[in-house]
């Protein structure tokens, strides 16, 4: 067997779990009322199990992601960490086998900025250890 053919069933062995967008202000609102809080050093979570009611079938982790003016002035800044919180939960969510279907609203704290992203990586894990409890 060439290494071509075998492509395809080593993507079908690995299934990662599948990072979905939270996506709608009524969708991100619901979560941001009804969601239970997590709350670590470099960002806060906001979870919900089960799947958006728009999309009830699918399976995997829906995340959406806000961050308000009052954690800086800077846009870029903003995105910036947003973008470092989102990347540490997909990369963690990947090297997870299972996790139940569930909604997070993730909103990074002013820390995450300036941290070292081990530091990111770290609360994440922390967090994925306890969602199994949130029920």
């Amino acid at each position: 067997m060439s290494l071509i053919s075998l492509i395809p069933l080593i993507s079908h062995t690995i299934r990662a779990m599948k990072l979905h967008r939270l996506r709608g202000r009524k969708v991100c609102d619901f979560v941001q009322r009804k969601g239970r809080v997590y709350k670590s050093t470099n960002f806060t979570v906001r979870v919900l199990l089960g799947a958006p009611k728009s999309q009830k079938n699918t399976e995997g982790v829906f995340l959406g992601t806000f961050a308000s003016t009052k954690l800086h002035k800077s846009a870029v800044k903003r995105n910036r960490m947003r973008r470092r919180c989102r990347e540490a939960l997909r990369i963690a969510i990947q090297e997870t086998d299972k996790l139940p279907t569930v909604q997070l609203l993730l909103s990074p704290r002013s820390s995450s900025l300036t941290c070292d992203y081990a530091d990111i990586q770290k609360d994440v894990a922390a967090f994925l250890s306890t969602l199994h409890t949130y029920g």
